[in-house]
């Protein structure tokens, strides 16, 4: 029986990276971002749904226009609950149908995303790994990456669950702030995942 192990961790603390590590050990990994960005432009549904909820200029020569997707919904939460409401259901369609074409002889499959607790998903997860690093360092990480000011990644900061809580709620805690092998850390929880 395929194991689902959630990997989530706040902006900026290194998911990515770690997801990263697990595929170079020849786990599949599902990028919940990805395929929420695959559902946008692709999925009929969704994109009706979108269209109706935000209005026909939500696309642009069929693509989301994202850019005015946030502007709409930043500081209206009954409308960004109703985008999640469409999404979210997608994405996890999307995850099952991918984690159906995987060999059956997968021992486990990591499914990350940034939102795993907030979303619901961690209760289709057989463990969840949650990725931390302290504040300042996440901050630099994206500033480096984004090119963003640095309001922008505090207030994004702020409107994830703080990262305490969700590392509270997993099974296991990867350090990422530089002091502590992630490679190390990974083999360590690879080797329980498969011995179990």
């Amino acid at each position: 029986m395929m194991k689902i192990i959630g990997l989530t961790g706040g902006i900026g603390s290194g998911k990515s990276t770690i997801a990263k590590v697990f595929e170079s050990l020849h786990i599949p990994v599902f990028y919940a971002d990805q395929a929420g960005r695959e559902v946008l432009d692709f999925d009929q549904v969704v994109k009706n749904e979108v269209m109706e909820l935000l209005g026909g200029q939500s696309y642009t020569n069929g693509k989301a226009n994202r850019k005015q997707m946030a502007e709409k919904v930043f500081g209206n939460d009954d409308l960004l609950q109703s985008l999640n409401a469409i999404i979210h259901p997608a994405v996890k369609r999307a995850f099952f149908d991918w984690k159906k074409k995987l060999p059956s002889k997968t021992n486990y499959c990591i499914r990350e995303a940034a939102i795993l607790f907030e979303s619901g998903s961690h209760a289709d997860c057989d463990k969840v790994i949650c990725v931390v690093a302290e504040d300042e360092l996440r901050i630099r990480r994206v500033l480096d990456r984004d090119q963003v000011k640095r309001a922008e990644v505090e207030s994004r900061m702020v409107k994830q669950m703080p990262q305490s809580e969700k590392a509270s709620k997993s099974d296991f805690i990867i350090d990422n702030n530089g002091q502590q092998s992630v490679i190390q850390q990974v083999l360590k929880i690879h080797a329980d995942l498969t011995k179990a």
